[in-house]
Protein backbone atom coordinates (compact mmCIF):
# COMPACT_ATOMS: atom_id res chain seq x y z
CA UNK A 1 0.00 0.00 0.00
CA UNK A 2 2.78 2.39 1.03
CA UNK A 3 4.89 1.33 -1.95
CA UNK A 4 2.00 1.86 -4.27
CA UNK A 5 1.39 5.33 -2.80
CA UNK A 6 5.05 6.22 -3.15
CA UNK A 7 5.04 5.11 -6.77
CA UNK A 8 1.92 7.15 -7.36
CA UNK A 9 3.54 10.23 -5.88
CA UNK A 10 6.63 9.71 -8.04
CA UNK A 11 4.50 9.39 -11.13
CA UNK A 12 2.58 12.52 -10.16
CA UNK A 13 5.86 14.40 -9.64
CA UNK A 14 7.09 13.30 -13.06
CA UNK A 15 3.85 14.44 -14.63
CA UNK A 16 4.10 17.85 -12.95
CA UNK A 17 7.74 18.28 -13.99
CA UNK A 18 6.92 17.21 -17.53
CA UNK A 19 4.03 19.69 -17.65
CA UNK A 20 6.30 22.51 -16.47
CA UNK A 21 8.87 21.59 -19.10
CA UNK A 22 6.20 21.48 -21.78
CA UNK A 23 4.96 24.92 -20.74
CA UNK A 24 8.50 26.24 -20.84
CA UNK A 25 9.01 24.76 -24.29
CA UNK A 26 5.67 26.17 -25.37
CA UNK A 27 6.66 29.60 -24.06
CA UNK A 28 9.97 29.42 -25.91
CA UNK A 29 8.17 28.61 -29.14
CA UNK A 30 5.71 31.44 -28.51
CA UNK A 31 8.45 34.04 -28.04
CA UNK A 32 8.61 36.53 -30.90
CA UNK A 33 11.84 36.46 -32.87
CA UNK A 34 13.30 39.59 -34.41
CA UNK A 35 14.49 38.51 -37.85
CA UNK A 36 16.01 41.78 -39.04
CA UNK A 37 17.19 45.07 -37.55
CA UNK A 38 18.01 48.13 -39.65
CA UNK A 39 19.35 51.56 -38.71
CA UNK A 40 18.97 54.65 -40.93
CA UNK A 41 20.82 57.69 -39.55
CA UNK A 42 20.11 61.10 -41.08
CA UNK A 43 20.34 64.79 -40.26
CA UNK A 44 16.55 64.96 -39.81
CA UNK A 45 16.21 61.89 -37.59
CA UNK A 46 17.52 58.38 -37.00
CA UNK A 47 15.21 55.45 -37.72
CA UNK A 48 15.55 52.00 -36.18
CA UNK A 49 13.41 49.21 -37.63
CA UNK A 50 12.89 45.82 -35.99
CA UNK A 51 11.22 43.29 -38.27
CA UNK A 52 9.51 40.09 -37.13
CA UNK A 53 7.07 37.50 -38.42
CA UNK A 54 4.63 38.30 -35.63
CA UNK A 55 3.78 41.67 -34.07
CA UNK A 56 5.85 42.63 -31.03
CA UNK A 57 4.33 44.02 -27.86
CA UNK A 58 6.39 46.89 -26.58
CA UNK A 59 6.64 49.88 -24.27
CA UNK A 60 9.10 52.73 -24.21
CA UNK A 61 10.19 55.69 -22.10
CA UNK A 62 12.97 58.27 -21.95
CA UNK A 63 15.55 58.84 -19.22
CA UNK A 64 17.43 62.18 -18.82
CA UNK A 65 20.98 62.93 -17.61
CA UNK A 66 22.36 61.23 -19.61
CA UNK A 67 19.76 61.12 -22.35
CA UNK A 68 18.46 57.63 -23.12
CA UNK A 69 15.53 55.91 -24.80
CA UNK A 70 14.45 52.59 -23.32
CA UNK A 71 12.51 50.14 -25.46
CA UNK A 72 11.09 47.04 -23.77
CA UNK A 73 10.10 44.14 -26.03
CA UNK A 74 7.62 41.82 -24.35
CA UNK A 75 7.76 38.07 -24.94
CA UNK A 76 10.65 38.59 -27.35
CA UNK A 77 13.55 36.28 -27.96
CA UNK A 78 17.02 37.62 -27.27
CA UNK A 79 18.16 36.77 -30.79
CA UNK A 80 21.51 37.24 -32.47
CA UNK A 81 19.94 39.99 -34.60
CA UNK A 82 19.24 42.05 -31.48
CA UNK A 83 22.63 41.32 -29.99
CA UNK A 84 24.28 42.62 -33.16
CA UNK A 85 22.22 45.83 -33.20
CA UNK A 86 24.94 47.76 -31.35
CA UNK A 87 27.36 47.13 -34.21
CA UNK A 88 25.03 48.88 -36.65
CA UNK A 89 25.32 52.25 -34.93
CA UNK A 90 27.76 54.39 -36.90
CA UNK A 91 30.11 56.85 -35.23
CA UNK A 92 28.67 59.72 -37.29
CA UNK A 93 25.07 59.05 -36.27
CA UNK A 94 23.89 62.52 -35.19
CA UNK A 95 21.61 61.27 -32.43
CA UNK A 96 22.53 57.77 -31.21
CA UNK A 97 25.80 57.18 -29.37
CA UNK A 98 25.43 53.46 -28.62
CA UNK A 99 22.93 50.65 -28.00
CA UNK A 100 22.75 48.08 -25.21
CA UNK A 101 20.57 44.96 -25.42
CA UNK A 102 19.87 42.39 -22.71
CA UNK A 103 17.30 40.35 -20.82
CA UNK A 104 15.62 42.76 -18.39
CA UNK A 105 13.38 40.18 -16.73
CA UNK A 106 11.71 36.92 -17.77
CA UNK A 107 9.82 37.53 -20.98
CA UNK A 108 11.18 41.05 -21.57
CA UNK A 109 14.15 42.12 -23.69
CA UNK A 110 15.34 45.66 -22.98
CA UNK A 111 17.00 47.82 -25.64
CA UNK A 112 18.65 51.01 -24.36
CA UNK A 113 19.67 53.75 -26.79
CA UNK A 114 22.33 56.08 -25.40
CA UNK A 115 21.84 59.44 -27.08
CA UNK A 116 24.11 62.31 -28.05
CA UNK A 117 21.39 64.95 -27.67
CA UNK A 118 17.98 65.38 -26.12
CA UNK A 119 15.47 63.65 -28.37
CA UNK A 120 11.78 62.99 -28.90
CA UNK A 121 11.09 59.38 -29.88
CA UNK A 122 8.20 58.21 -32.02
CA UNK A 123 7.43 54.49 -31.85
CA UNK A 124 4.83 52.79 -34.03
CA UNK A 125 3.98 49.50 -35.75
CA UNK A 126 3.65 48.72 -39.44
CA UNK A 127 1.71 45.79 -40.80
CA UNK A 128 3.28 43.47 -43.40
CA UNK A 129 3.64 45.07 -46.82
CA UNK A 130 5.40 43.76 -49.91
CA UNK A 131 8.55 41.92 -48.87
CA UNK A 132 8.40 43.23 -45.30
CA UNK A 133 6.89 41.45 -42.32
CA UNK A 134 5.67 43.12 -39.14
CA UNK A 135 7.83 46.12 -38.31
CA UNK A 136 8.36 48.03 -35.09
CA UNK A 137 9.73 51.46 -35.94
CA UNK A 138 11.57 53.84 -33.62
CA UNK A 139 12.12 57.33 -35.03
CA UNK A 140 14.51 59.42 -32.94
CA UNK A 141 13.91 63.11 -33.60
CA UNK A 142 15.95 65.89 -32.00
CA UNK A 143 14.11 67.82 -29.29
CA UNK A 144 15.21 70.99 -31.08
CA UNK A 145 14.84 70.28 -34.83
CA UNK A 146 17.15 71.83 -37.39
CA UNK A 147 15.55 74.69 -39.30
CA UNK A 148 16.05 73.71 -42.96
CA UNK A 149 15.90 77.33 -44.14
CA UNK A 150 18.55 78.41 -41.62
CA UNK A 151 20.73 75.47 -42.62
CA UNK A 152 20.33 76.41 -46.28
CA UNK A 153 21.27 80.01 -45.62
CA UNK A 154 24.33 78.92 -43.64
CA UNK A 155 25.53 76.67 -46.46
CA UNK A 156 29.03 77.62 -47.65
CA UNK A 157 29.14 80.52 -50.10
CA UNK A 158 25.34 80.87 -50.41
CA UNK A 159 25.32 84.56 -49.53
CA UNK A 160 28.67 85.15 -51.20
CA UNK A 161 27.41 83.70 -54.47
CA UNK A 162 24.39 85.95 -54.32
CA UNK A 163 26.53 89.02 -53.83
CA UNK A 164 29.21 87.91 -56.29
CA UNK A 165 31.86 87.69 -53.57
CA UNK A 166 34.23 85.05 -52.24
CA UNK A 167 32.97 83.17 -49.21
CA UNK A 168 34.68 84.27 -45.99
CA UNK A 169 36.94 81.89 -44.11
CA UNK A 170 34.96 81.09 -40.97
CA UNK A 171 37.95 79.44 -39.32
CA UNK A 172 40.10 82.58 -39.45
CA UNK A 173 39.82 84.95 -36.50
CA UNK A 174 40.28 88.61 -37.26
CA UNK A 175 41.63 90.94 -34.60
CA UNK A 176 39.34 93.69 -33.26
CA UNK A 177 41.60 96.28 -34.89
CA UNK A 178 41.39 94.59 -38.27
CA UNK A 179 37.63 94.31 -37.94
CA UNK A 180 37.31 98.01 -37.30
CA UNK A 181 39.75 99.01 -40.02
CA UNK A 182 38.34 96.84 -42.78
CA UNK A 183 34.65 97.42 -43.66
CA UNK A 184 32.52 94.30 -44.01
CA UNK A 185 31.30 93.37 -47.54
CA UNK A 186 27.79 94.57 -46.83
CA UNK A 187 29.11 97.91 -45.56
CA UNK A 188 31.16 98.33 -48.74
CA UNK A 189 28.11 97.76 -50.89
CA UNK A 190 25.98 100.13 -48.83
CA UNK A 191 28.63 102.87 -49.01
CA UNK A 192 28.84 102.41 -52.75
CA UNK A 193 25.06 102.59 -53.04
CA UNK A 194 25.00 105.75 -50.93
CA UNK A 195 27.72 107.33 -53.09
CA UNK A 196 25.79 106.60 -56.26
CA UNK A 197 22.50 107.76 -54.80
CA UNK A 198 23.26 110.27 -52.03
CA UNK A 199 19.61 111.16 -51.63
CA UNK A 200 18.78 107.72 -50.28
CA UNK A 201 19.23 106.65 -46.67
CA UNK A 202 21.53 103.81 -45.64
CA UNK A 203 18.45 101.80 -44.71
CA UNK A 204 17.02 102.17 -48.20
CA UNK A 205 20.39 101.25 -49.67
CA UNK A 206 20.50 98.10 -47.57
CA UNK A 207 17.04 97.11 -48.75
CA UNK A 208 18.11 97.59 -52.36
CA UNK A 209 21.15 95.41 -51.83
CA UNK A 210 19.09 92.70 -50.17
CA UNK A 211 16.64 92.80 -53.07
CA UNK A 212 19.58 92.21 -55.42
CA UNK A 213 20.52 89.15 -53.38
CA UNK A 214 17.23 87.40 -54.12
CA UNK A 215 18.05 83.81 -55.03
CA UNK A 216 15.83 81.30 -56.77
CA UNK A 217 15.53 78.20 -54.60
CA UNK A 218 14.93 74.81 -56.23
CA UNK A 219 13.93 71.91 -53.98
CA UNK A 220 15.36 68.69 -55.42
CA UNK A 221 13.65 65.57 -54.13
CA UNK A 222 15.45 62.24 -54.55
CA UNK A 223 12.64 59.69 -54.61
CA UNK A 224 12.34 56.83 -52.10
CA UNK A 225 15.17 56.08 -49.63
CA UNK A 226 15.85 54.06 -46.49
CA UNK A 227 13.22 51.42 -45.89
CA UNK A 228 11.75 52.18 -49.31
CA UNK A 229 14.25 51.16 -52.03
CA UNK A 230 11.86 51.98 -54.87
CA UNK A 231 12.00 49.93 -58.05
CA UNK A 232 14.80 47.46 -58.68
CA UNK A 233 16.56 46.67 -61.94
CA UNK A 234 17.59 43.24 -63.21
CA UNK A 235 21.18 43.89 -62.11
CA UNK A 236 20.04 44.73 -58.59
CA UNK A 237 20.18 48.51 -58.97
CA UNK A 238 17.91 50.28 -56.48
CA UNK A 239 15.94 53.31 -57.57
CA UNK A 240 16.71 55.17 -54.32
CA UNK A 241 20.46 55.09 -55.10
CA UNK A 242 20.06 56.33 -58.67
CA UNK A 243 17.71 59.16 -57.72
CA UNK A 244 20.04 60.42 -54.98
CA UNK A 245 23.06 60.36 -57.29
CA UNK A 246 21.25 62.38 -59.96
CA UNK A 247 19.71 64.75 -57.38
CA UNK A 248 23.15 65.60 -56.01
CA UNK A 249 24.39 66.37 -59.52
CA UNK A 250 21.36 68.59 -60.14
CA UNK A 251 22.06 70.52 -56.94
CA UNK A 252 25.72 70.97 -57.83
CA UNK A 253 24.83 72.40 -61.23
CA UNK A 254 22.16 74.68 -59.82
CA UNK A 255 24.59 75.99 -57.22
CA UNK A 256 26.96 76.96 -60.04
CA UNK A 257 24.37 79.47 -61.26
CA UNK A 258 24.85 82.91 -59.72
CA UNK A 259 21.14 83.50 -59.11
CA UNK A 260 20.06 79.99 -58.06
CA UNK A 261 20.57 77.58 -55.21
CA UNK A 262 19.56 73.96 -54.76
CA UNK A 263 18.08 72.31 -51.68
CA UNK A 264 18.23 68.54 -51.34
CA UNK A 265 15.06 67.27 -49.68
CA UNK A 266 16.88 63.97 -49.03
CA UNK A 267 20.66 63.92 -48.84
CA UNK A 268 21.28 60.37 -47.67
CA UNK A 269 19.84 56.87 -47.54
CA UNK A 270 16.82 57.43 -45.33
CA UNK A 271 13.07 57.64 -45.79
CA UNK A 272 10.99 60.82 -45.76
CA UNK A 273 7.19 60.58 -45.89
CA UNK A 274 5.69 62.12 -49.01
CA UNK A 275 3.88 64.88 -47.16
CA UNK A 276 7.00 65.82 -45.22
CA UNK A 277 8.87 66.31 -48.49
CA UNK A 278 6.31 68.95 -49.43
CA UNK A 279 6.60 70.56 -45.99
CA UNK A 280 10.41 70.73 -46.22
CA UNK A 281 10.20 72.43 -49.60
CA UNK A 282 7.78 75.01 -48.25
CA UNK A 283 9.92 75.65 -45.17
CA UNK A 284 12.85 76.69 -47.35
CA UNK A 285 10.44 78.80 -49.41
CA UNK A 286 11.26 76.91 -52.60
CA UNK A 287 10.35 78.46 -55.94
CA UNK A 288 10.24 75.04 -57.65
CA UNK A 289 9.98 71.42 -56.57
CA UNK A 290 11.54 68.70 -58.74
CA UNK A 291 11.10 65.07 -57.67
CA UNK A 292 13.49 62.63 -59.36
CA UNK A 293 12.60 58.98 -59.97
CA UNK A 294 13.42 55.99 -62.18
CA UNK A 295 10.44 54.38 -63.86
CA UNK A 296 9.50 50.70 -63.70
CA UNK A 297 7.13 48.36 -65.49
CA UNK A 298 6.38 44.65 -65.63
CA UNK A 299 7.53 44.58 -69.24
CA UNK A 300 11.31 45.06 -69.47
CA UNK A 301 10.96 46.51 -72.99
CA UNK A 302 9.38 49.71 -71.64
CA UNK A 303 11.83 52.59 -71.95
CA UNK A 304 12.17 56.36 -72.13
CA UNK A 305 11.98 59.45 -69.96
CA UNK A 306 8.79 61.11 -68.73
CA UNK A 307 7.67 64.17 -66.80
CA UNK A 308 4.54 64.38 -64.65
CA UNK A 309 2.60 67.18 -63.00
CA UNK A 310 -0.24 67.11 -60.49
CA UNK A 311 -3.82 66.66 -61.58
CA UNK A 312 -6.91 67.41 -59.50
CA UNK A 313 -9.22 66.01 -62.15
CA UNK A 314 -7.94 62.48 -62.57
CA UNK A 315 -5.00 60.97 -64.43
CA UNK A 316 -4.37 61.70 -68.10
CA UNK A 317 -3.78 58.00 -68.81
CA UNK A 318 -4.08 54.58 -67.21
CA UNK A 319 -0.29 54.37 -67.05
CA UNK A 320 -0.10 57.71 -65.20
CA UNK A 321 -2.75 56.51 -62.74
CA UNK A 322 -0.83 53.26 -62.15
CA UNK A 323 2.43 55.12 -61.66
CA UNK A 324 0.89 57.61 -59.22
CA UNK A 325 -0.48 54.75 -57.13
CA UNK A 326 2.92 53.05 -57.09
CA UNK A 327 4.69 56.22 -56.02
CA UNK A 328 2.04 57.10 -53.44
CA UNK A 329 2.43 53.65 -51.89
CA UNK A 330 5.91 54.74 -50.80
CA UNK A 331 4.48 55.80 -47.44
CA UNK A 332 3.19 52.26 -46.86
CA UNK A 333 6.57 50.79 -47.74
CA UNK A 334 8.81 53.34 -46.04
CA UNK A 335 6.61 53.58 -42.98
CA UNK A 336 4.62 56.55 -41.69
CA UNK A 337 3.18 57.06 -38.23
CA UNK A 338 -0.46 57.67 -39.14
CA UNK A 339 -1.35 58.61 -35.56
CA UNK A 340 0.50 61.90 -35.83
CA UNK A 341 -1.88 64.81 -36.29
CA UNK A 342 -0.08 67.68 -37.98
CA UNK A 343 -2.38 70.56 -38.85
CA UNK A 344 0.25 72.21 -41.04
CA UNK A 345 0.78 69.02 -43.02
CA UNK A 346 -2.95 68.45 -43.30
CA UNK A 347 -3.47 71.93 -44.69
CA UNK A 348 -0.63 71.44 -47.15
CA UNK A 349 -1.98 68.16 -48.50
CA UNK A 350 -5.63 69.09 -48.63
CA UNK A 351 -5.35 72.56 -50.16
CA UNK A 352 -6.04 71.74 -53.79
CA UNK A 353 -7.10 75.22 -54.86
CA UNK A 354 -3.98 75.41 -56.97
CA UNK A 355 -5.02 75.82 -60.58
CA UNK A 356 -2.41 78.49 -61.23
CA UNK A 357 0.31 76.37 -59.64
CA UNK A 358 -0.62 73.37 -61.78
CA UNK A 359 -0.48 75.52 -64.91
CA UNK A 360 3.02 76.67 -63.95
CA UNK A 361 3.97 73.06 -63.22
CA UNK A 362 2.91 72.09 -66.74
CA UNK A 363 5.06 74.88 -68.20
CA UNK A 364 8.03 73.73 -66.12
CA UNK A 365 7.41 70.12 -67.10
CA UNK A 366 7.27 70.98 -70.78
CA UNK A 367 10.58 72.85 -70.57
CA UNK A 368 12.31 69.97 -68.79
CA UNK A 369 10.78 67.34 -71.07
CA UNK A 370 12.09 69.12 -74.17
CA UNK A 371 15.62 68.99 -72.73
CA UNK A 372 15.32 65.31 -71.75
CA UNK A 373 14.44 64.51 -75.35
CA UNK A 374 17.94 65.55 -76.33
CA UNK A 375 19.63 62.82 -74.28
CA UNK A 376 17.09 60.00 -74.21
CA UNK A 377 14.02 58.71 -75.98
CA UNK A 378 10.80 60.10 -74.51
CA UNK A 379 8.32 57.58 -73.18
CA UNK A 380 5.56 60.16 -73.64
CA UNK A 381 5.89 63.29 -75.74
CA UNK A 382 3.70 65.40 -73.46
CA UNK A 383 3.67 66.15 -69.75
CA UNK A 384 1.24 63.74 -68.08
CA UNK A 385 -0.82 64.37 -64.98
CA UNK A 386 -1.98 62.28 -62.04
CA UNK A 387 -2.62 62.57 -58.30
CA UNK A 388 0.97 62.32 -57.01
CA UNK A 389 1.00 63.11 -53.28
CA UNK A 390 4.53 64.49 -53.46
CA UNK A 391 3.46 67.19 -55.94
CA UNK A 392 0.68 68.66 -53.79
CA UNK A 393 2.35 71.86 -52.63
CA UNK A 394 -0.40 74.42 -53.27
CA UNK A 395 1.98 77.28 -54.01
CA UNK A 396 5.11 75.70 -55.57
CA UNK A 397 5.24 74.60 -59.22
CA UNK A 398 6.13 70.91 -58.92
CA UNK A 399 7.08 68.15 -61.33
CA UNK A 400 8.09 64.50 -61.10
CA UNK A 401 10.82 63.39 -63.52
CA UNK A 402 11.06 59.72 -64.48
CA UNK A 403 14.65 59.71 -65.73
CA UNK A 404 14.47 56.29 -67.44
CA UNK A 405 13.13 52.76 -66.89
CA UNK A 406 15.26 50.98 -64.32
CA UNK A 407 13.51 47.74 -65.31
CA UNK A 408 14.88 48.05 -68.84
CA UNK A 409 18.36 46.40 -68.90
CA UNK A 410 19.86 48.97 -71.27
CA UNK A 411 18.45 51.95 -69.40
CA UNK A 412 19.41 50.46 -66.04
CA UNK A 413 23.00 50.36 -67.21
CA UNK A 414 22.81 53.98 -68.35
CA UNK A 415 21.28 55.08 -65.05
CA UNK A 416 24.35 53.80 -63.19
CA UNK A 417 26.76 55.49 -65.61
CA UNK A 418 28.38 58.71 -64.33
CA UNK A 419 28.32 60.34 -67.75
CA UNK A 420 24.61 59.67 -68.28
CA UNK A 421 23.76 60.85 -64.78
CA UNK A 422 25.61 64.08 -65.50
CA UNK A 423 23.80 64.57 -68.82
CA UNK A 424 20.48 63.90 -67.12
CA UNK A 425 21.24 66.47 -64.42
CA UNK A 426 22.31 69.02 -67.05
CA UNK A 427 19.10 68.48 -69.01
CA UNK A 428 16.95 69.01 -65.90
CA UNK A 429 18.80 72.22 -64.99
CA UNK A 430 18.61 73.48 -68.58
CA UNK A 431 14.86 72.92 -68.50
CA UNK A 432 14.58 74.84 -65.24
CA UNK A 433 16.55 77.76 -66.69
CA UNK A 434 14.40 77.72 -69.82
CA UNK A 435 11.27 77.88 -67.65
CA UNK A 436 12.58 80.84 -65.64
CA UNK A 437 13.59 82.66 -68.83
CA UNK A 438 9.90 82.82 -69.78
CA UNK A 439 8.46 82.84 -66.23
CA UNK A 440 10.65 84.99 -63.96
CA UNK A 441 10.16 84.36 -60.24
CA UNK A 442 7.94 86.87 -58.48
CA UNK A 443 9.69 89.51 -56.42
CA UNK A 444 9.04 88.88 -52.76
CA UNK A 445 10.84 89.06 -49.45
CA UNK A 446 12.51 85.71 -49.87
CA UNK A 447 16.12 86.83 -49.63
CA UNK A 448 19.42 85.06 -49.53
CA UNK A 449 20.48 86.54 -46.23
CA UNK A 450 17.22 87.60 -44.61
CA UNK A 451 14.26 85.31 -45.39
Amino acid sequence: MFGAGRTGRQQLTRIVVASILLCAVGFAHAATRIVSARVWPAADYTRVTLESKEPVKYSHFTVPNPERIVLDLENAELSKVLEELAGKISADDPYVKSVRVGRFKPGVVRVVFDLKVEAKPSVFELKPYGEYGHRLVLDIYPAHPIDPLLALLEAPSADAAAAGMKAPDKTAKASPEATKAEPQPEEKVLKAASADKPGKSAKAGKKEQLDMMRLVTVAIDAGHGGEDPGAQGHRGTHEKDVTLAIARRVKAKIDEETNMRGFLVRDGDYFIPLGNRVVKARKVQADLFVSIHADAFVNSDARGSSVFALSDRGATSAAARWLAKRENDADLIGGVNLDVKDAYLKQTLLDLSQTATINDSLKLGKAVLSELGGINRLHKGDVEQAGFAVLKAPDIPSILVETAFITNPQEEERLTDDDYQDKMASAIVSGIKRYFAKNPPLARSKLASNP
